[in-house]
């Protein structure tokens, strides 16, 4: 008996006049800014700049978006470039198809030039975004239920998803909605990078590392449920092997950074603590206070002797003078005092 499902969208894009607006696109487009967003809360918290995120991300994005979709066009080279496909179809990226893995590879690439140019390091900056690149994950994921892609094996579960369509090799059924579990499990990740962000202090780019072993744990038994095609090694699909070798790459590197660089930054932004420079700038603004209340308060007195300023000034220097003179006679008979 059939209970529940999840129904699938009846078209992914709607058109408004001439112009298409994809479920797929707004997805991406919402994650970004919800990783930009909590990356700038994260990396003011840390004691930076804000703006500073979405700088770098200016950079970071585009990299990553062509990653993306370098790495599904090489790992499934065939659904572009095989007999009686259309090449032109590896540039449509609205229609699907971004693989993490090089999204990440490429995108940091160009937070690393970002970050470069900004004088910032770039493990830090990448500790401050982990949490909102899984959430933007999360969110992306469900730009596949708008396409109808990326399910798993059929299942008469009340939370299976309902494919209708039959493009591509498709066949209408109910699945395991894999695009769901993913989604669920970023934002499990999300939640335990930032908790453990904040009970033990990682830095030097170890939150980040654990956001990809998490991430990668999660992706591994997911992907194992899917049933769309892929190149496998082994008995494995391809980003089975690929989720295992990055998973381990980042226990390393958590391991061996803890050792070698444990704590967190003290700065991560330079110039961004202005608070001696604020503080020479106040006592270098006292002093041109005092030296002009000063000046003002010679101008008053002269005034008020009926003298004009630059008549009291030459007494001044002639009173200092005359002092000096004096000074100078006592001294001397001072002196011949002693002589005698």
């Amino acid at each position: 008996m059939e209970l529940a499902y999840i129904p699938s969208p009846s078209r992914g894009v709607i058109h408004l006049g001439p112009i298409p607006l994809r479920g797929y696109a707004f997805c991406i487009i919402i994650g970004v800014f919800v990783a930009v967003w909590l990356g700038n809360k994260r990396w003011l918290a840390r004691g930076g700049r804000a703006g500073t995120v979405a700088d770098i991300s200016v950079w970071a994005v585009p990299f990553g978006l062509v990653g993306g979709r370098l790495y599904h066009v090489i790992t499934d080279y065939e659904l572009y470039f095989s007999e009686g496909r259309d090449w032109v179809g590896a540039f449509k990226i609205w229609e699907g198809g971004l693989g993490i893995w090089g999204a990440i590879a490429l995108g940091a690439v160009g937070a690393w030039i970002g970050c470069r140019r900004r004088g910032i390091p770039l493990p830090a900056y990448a500790d401050a975004i982990a949490p909102g690149i899984a959430l933007a994950q999360a969110i992306g994921r469900w730009g596949n239920w708008f396409n109808q892609e990326l399910y798993g094996k059929e299942t008469d579960l009340p939370w299976a998803v309902r494919i209708t369509s039959s493009l591509d090799g498709r066949v209408p059924g109910d699945y395991h909605p894999t695009f769901l579990y993913e989604s669920l499990w970023c934002i499990g990740v999300a939640v335990l990078v930032i908790w453990a962000d904040r009970r033990f202090q990682l830095g030097h780019g170890r939150a980040f590392a654990l956001y990809v072993a998490a991430y990668c744990a999660g992706r591994f038994w997911i992907e194992y449920m899917r049933v769309d095609d892929a190149h496998h090694i082994l008995g494995l699909r391809l980003n089975n092997w690929t989720a295992l070798f990055v998973f381990v790459l980042a226990v390393v590197y958590l391991v061996l950074s803890a050792k070698k660089r444990p704590g967190r930054e003290t700065v991560v932004e330079p110039g961004a603590d202005g608070s001696a420079t604020d503080g020479a700038d106040a006592e270098g603004d006292k002093s041109t206070e005092t030296a002009v209340e000063d000046a003002k308060d010679g101008d008053d007195k002269g005034k008020a002797e009926g003298k004009d300023p630059a008549e009291s000034e030459s007494e001044s220097e002639s009173e200092s003078e005359s002092a000096s003179a004096e000074s100078e006679s006592e001294s001397a008979s001072e002196s011949a005092g002693k002589k005698s």
